[in-house]
């Protein structure tokens, strides 16, 4: 689309008022832009959320799996268990850590999260680690899960990318294993622009995450120019994945405003699932969440009916103005991945053609939900 014809419902969008804004500019003024206070504020504001001991902000979502993968102590040689209806950074962080990703199957069409007993098995004397995608905010089988990672001596390290605020049995998505990472990327709930961070209740984990995310090092710049520290050592061959201040900042704010955020998803979500599930060949995922889970509502996808044609749907929706796009194209299927796809996922490749996610977020108005309703009816 041109800059002359903008979306009329763009697939997700980021409210910017003044109070954001000075948030941003208020840093700015202070002279003070890599990591410091206002990180350390948003870690702790952000663990107080989750109900975490701890809480690391790092530069993205990704950052925050690697880092979370290196703490688990996955290395050279282990496999690590993950969707393969997901983003790649999930698979590439586990290729960075020397690691080998093996790709599991959802549960079904109407639960899109990875299938605990494929997850068992595929377990080897090899596996180190699972990987659980909160695939759109909607939580997994956290206990199935758990309970066979106790089994085989795993850790579990949650993709909660999607997930601030969504709830298991009461229980904050991303408190559920060992590690939990959040993505604050422009398109999700907390959006800062790039950004991510890692909860954990383990002590050495957190030590370990923090000492990674800034090359090894054993005091970082902001406690030097406090003068808490004058010189530092290297114990590790860390990373720059620091979070700088004007993000945390952003993300301060955001995050006071996640749970109203959240809330109007849900209802706009509800108003896609009256309209749509069960329409036309349609069926919207997740329909029997259970009183176990609560979303966070960041993806609104539908299944189109079977032999639709997907991209001239995309593309009558285009027309309108109307963006879409599809969450995930299987990680399996990509070139790179296609010689660790050594199984069948056959639930993931049924469902993988008639996969549409529609626009979603907290301030779209009621007429954009409607105008999105009538024009995918309208499409098939």
């Amino acid at each position: 689309m041109t800059t002359e014809q903008p979306w009329r419902v763009p697939l997700a969008d980021v409210a910017v008022d003044a109070e954001l804004a000075e948030a941003a500019l208020e840093t700015v003024r202070s002279g003070w832009w890599s990591m410091g206070p206002r990180v350390e504020e948003f870690e702790r504001a952000f663990a107080d959320f989750c109900g975490a001991r701890h809480a690391v902000a790092v530069a993205s979502g990704t950052a925050a799996l690697h880092l979370a993968l290196l703490a688990a102590g996955c290395g050279p040689g282990d496999e690590v268990i993950v969707p393969s209806l997901n983003f790649v950074a999930a698979a590439n962080v586990i290729v960075h850590t020397g690691g080998e990703p093996v790709f599991c199957d959802i549960v079904g069409p109407d639960e899109l999260n990875l299938d605990p007993e494929d997850v068992e098995s595929v377990v080897t004397p090899r596996t180190k680690a699972v990987v659980p995608l909160h695939y759109g905010g909607f939580p997994c089988a956290m206990d199935a899960l758990g309970e066979l990672a106790a089994r085989h001596g795993l850790a579990v390290v949650e993709d909660a990318a999607h997930a601030p605020g969504a709830t298991w049995r009461g229980r904050a998505c991303g408190t559920l294993g060992l590690a939990g990472c959040f993505s604050f990327f422009a398109n999700k709930n907390l959006p800062v622009g790039e950004g991510g961070m890692v909860v954990t209740g383990d002590d050495e984990v957190a030590a370990r995450l923090r000492l990674l995310r800034s090359h090894g090092m054993t005091t970082v710049t902001w406690d030097r120019h406090r003068g808490h520290a004058s010189s530092y050592d290297v114990v590790s061959a860390g990373f720059n994945y620091r979070l700088d201040e004007m993000r945390a900042a952003v993300g301060l704010v955001q995050l006071r405003r996640l749970p109203q955020e959240n809330a109007s998803r849900g209802r706009i979500a509800a108003r896609y699932r009256e309209a749509l599930d069960g329409v036309n060949g349609l069926s919207l995922p997740f329909g029997r969440l259970g009183e176990e889970r609560t979303s966070a509502h960041h993806l609104a996808v539908v299944l189109l009916p079977e032999g639709t044609e997907r991209e001239r749907v995309r593309s009558t929706l285009a027309e309108r103005r109307i963006q879409t796009s599809v969450h995930y194209p299987p990680i399996h299927g990509f070139t790179r991945y296609r010689s660790a796809a050594a199984r069948p996922l056959p639930i993931t490749d049924a469902v993988a053609s008639r996969l549409l996610t529609l626009p979603l977020f907290g301030g779209m108005s009621d007429d954009q939900v409607e105008l999105v309703i009538e024009a995918l009816l309208g499409a098939l």
